[in-house]
């Protein structure tokens, strides 16, 4: 082993690796995309040996891929950001009745905020909508240990198993310890088995019963309930337990619970994964009537927080009131039995989670239960009742609501009324809103200048948008431009205001068509990146075709998938791991699907891309353009532009028309940064009065 510095997501494809993960597999999205990025890296330096990884064409190839690789006895390992797992949900709904051989693990990355997404779903939902167990960890070291047990537990119980980090955990960076070399772990082979592998409804009919059974199983060992739950483990059959003070639950029986469990199962006893689900108590030797619950990374601002406000009590020579903590690691399935011996005791509960009140309702659910096994109810507060119910938890959020909380809670200790309470609290309200005032004007006032997001210096996104009004500008024409997720998304800014629709990947294809359909005499143009077009255009291209929408599909090829780091897609000519293939092409695409009118331009020579955009338009039906040029990241600055400040005439023109970050105002003529611009030329085209010229134009 050796300590290394790393980020979150290299010190899970690490943890993986380490686990003898045999076969990775995923397509690209803030903040996941390191993962694999880091086992290719691995595995091309000789680190590590035995191991598949590809970039595949999208989230839903990926899986399948993995599934028939996990299906062979391989390890397999899954990546993604939150909306990817809704592209692979066809094949994980189904892959989750069938079951698996080799350990699956999807490591799916959620975006709160959201950073970089267009939707801060969170996927402990998913995971109890498909019934897939969840890990959610609150830190580095702790995500490492969950990727290495998912692996363990997905084959122990033969499911998919899926690992939640959020942006925070993937992008942090902390020392630890890794292997220095790893191997695979052997994969035995397909076993055919149709009773297993196809799934007639018969088989789902099973399969659903066996991911019922299994859940009680996997609920137990997230709870660390070994006793009479786990007694069967090496015999034939498990005795009953309940939860909740008696609260009746299924009998388990291993050999019930998939084909060939009960000897899987003698080999490989299940675990007690407590740990995931740590509880402790803090203060004094009063009885503790307060909990704290959080999950994943609000557990670590959690624990910060407190920190704080023990320092804080301690100034002021008094301690903060007793509390137990507990972090829900697993969110899913829910460890019932450890919350219920955490709630013992306890009158109040403060849950503090991203994004949804997924503990919360949980909690809630368990204090219906006691209720009606004669325990006492407790009072849970949480997301439902903040006054924010979307974006992150920070460090300072959780300080001030913990704060509140325990302030409350030292109040009621002293034995103050409801009404007392009440009219502390509004009080302590006032008082941390004037605090925050004061802070606030005690900043320097310094207005900083806005930094809104745009496309890059010299990116040929830039002509094609601009190309394409200009287009309908000439041809008198209205048309709604349908975009999609990428870096031209960016091209809704000012002052292109070119992008009206953005959905989600694919999207803008279809949408025109449905626009189409509703405004027959608006010229519908829809905007694709290259490796969107295979990711999930195909299909919409297909169905224009077949059902004669009439709309231009503008496809932005700049050779690579820029916005999540430039990873090669199927037409680059290049694998994740370097080697050279034919590069798919995606004119004979168009082509086999139907599309007649394929025109093409290199979107910095503007002339060049409004006459092919009108041309497309003309066209009755399908048609599309192809913008070709590559991404500045991937290709060689030519010399800059050259501005003749004195022949400027202060129009602006080239920078309302635009936006080229590259070119600025001074006053009253136009400026360069020549140490963005990339010599495209765009904005000599753009120039009324020829100011702007290409360095060999003006000598």
């Amino acid at each position: 082993m050796a300590k290394k510095l790393l980020m979150g997501n290299e010190a899970f494809a690490c943890a993986a690796l380490e686990a003898g993960v045999g076969v990775v597999a995923g397509y690209p999205g803030t903040p996941s995309s390191e993962v694999i990025e880091t086992v290719a890296a691995r595995v091309a330096d000789g680190s590590s040996t035995g191991v598949h990884v590809e970039w595949s064409t999208n989230e839903k190839a990926a899986l399948e891929v993995l599934a028939g690789a996990s299906y062979a006895g391989a390890r397999t390992l899954f990546t993604c950001k939150q909306v990817g797992l809704n592209v692979a949900s066809d094949a994980l709904m189904s892959l989750n009745y069938v079951g698996v051989e080799g350990g699956c693990v999807l490591f799916v990355a959620d975006d709160p905020g959201p950073i970089s997404s267009q939707t801060e779903q969170d996927t402990r939902r998913f995971a109890s909508f498909a019934k897939v167990p969840v890990l959610d960890p609150a830190d580095i070291e702790q995500g490492m240990d969950m990727m290495k047990a998912a692996y363990e537990v997905s084959e122990r119980y033969r499911t998919p198993v899926i690992v939640r980090p959020t942006t925070r955990v993937c992008h942090s960076s902390t020392f630890v310890d890794v292997a220095e070399k790893t191997d695979a772990a052997p994969a035995k082979g397909f076993e055919k088995d149709d009773a297993r592998w196809v799934i007639f409804p018969a088989r789902s009919h099973r399969g659903h019963l066996e991911v019922n059974e299994r859940l009680a199983w996997i609920e137990a060992e997230f709870s660390g309930v070994r006793g009479s739950a786990f007694s069967g483990a090496h015999g034939a059959a498990a005795s009953g337990f309940s939860f909740c003070g008696g609260m009746p639950r299924t009998v388990l029986d291993p050999g019930a619970l998939l084909p060939a469990a009960a000897e899987d199962l003698a080999v490989c006893p299940p675990c007690d994964l407590s740990r995931f689900n740590p509880i402790d108590e803090h203060g004094g030797p009063e009885d503790v009537r307060i909990g704290i619950v959080c999950g994943g990374v609000s557990s670590a601002y959690a624990r910060e927080a407190l920190c704080r406000l023990e320092d804080e009590s301690a100034r002021r020579g008094e301690t903060l009131p007793a509390y137990r903590f507990m972090q829900v690691g697993t969110p899913f399935p829910f460890p019932e039995a450890r919350a219920d011996a955490f709630l013992d005791g306890l009158e109040r509960v403060m849950v503090l989670e991203e994004l949804d009140s997924v503990i919360e309702d949980e909690l809630v659910r368990l204090c219906g239960l006691r209720a009606a096994a004669g325990k006492p109810v407790v009072s849970v507060r949480g997301r439902r009742s903040w006054p924010h119910a979307a974006g992150e938890n920070t460090v300072e959020s959780v300080e001030a609501a913990l704060g509140r909380a325990l302030f409350e809670e030292r109040l009621r200790a002293h034995g103050a009324g409801p009404d007392e309470v009440s009219a502390r609290l509004a009080e302590f309200d006032r008082t941390k809103s004037a605090e925050a005032a004061d802070r606030a004007a005690a900043r320097p006032d310094v207005a900083l200048p806005a930094r809104p997001p745009v496309l890059c210096a010299g990116c040929p996104h830039r002509g094609a948008f601009y190309a394409a009004k200009r287009a309908l500008k000439k041809m008198r024409l209205r048309g709604v431009f349908s975009g999609d997720i990428g870096c031209y998304t960016l091209g809704n800014a000012a002052p292109l205001d070119a992008v009206d629709t953005c959905l989600c990947m694919g999207a803008g294809i279809t949408m025109a068509q449905g626009l189409g359909v509703v405004e027959p005499d608006v010229r519908q143009l829809a905007f694709v990146g290259d490796s969107t077009f295979f990711a999930s255009g195909l299909t919409g291209v297909a169905n224009a075709a077949y059902n004669g929408h009439d709309i231009t599909i503008c496809v932005l090829d700049n050779s690579t998938t820029a916005m999540t780091g430039g990873q090669p897609h199927p037409g680059t000519g290049r694998r994740l791991m370097g080697s050279q293939v034919e590069a798919l092409s995606i004119e004979a695409a168009l082509e086999a699907l139907g599309v007649e009118c394929i025109e093409h331009a290199n979107p910095h020579r503007l002339d060049e891309g409004i006459a092919a955009v009108a041309r497309a338009v003309e066209h009755r039906g399908v048609s599309a353009v192809v913008f070709r040029a590559p991404c500045v990241d991937l290709a060689t600055p030519e010399p800059p532009v050259v501005i003749d400040a004195d022949a400027c005439t202060g129009c602006k023109k080239c920078i309302t028309s635009i936006g080229c970050p590259a070119i600025g105002f001074d006053g009253f003529v136009a400026t360069l940064d020549a140490a963005l611009c990339v010599g495209c030329g765009l904005c000599a085209s753009v120039c009324p009065f020829d100011v702007i010229q290409m360095p060999a134009a003006k000598s």
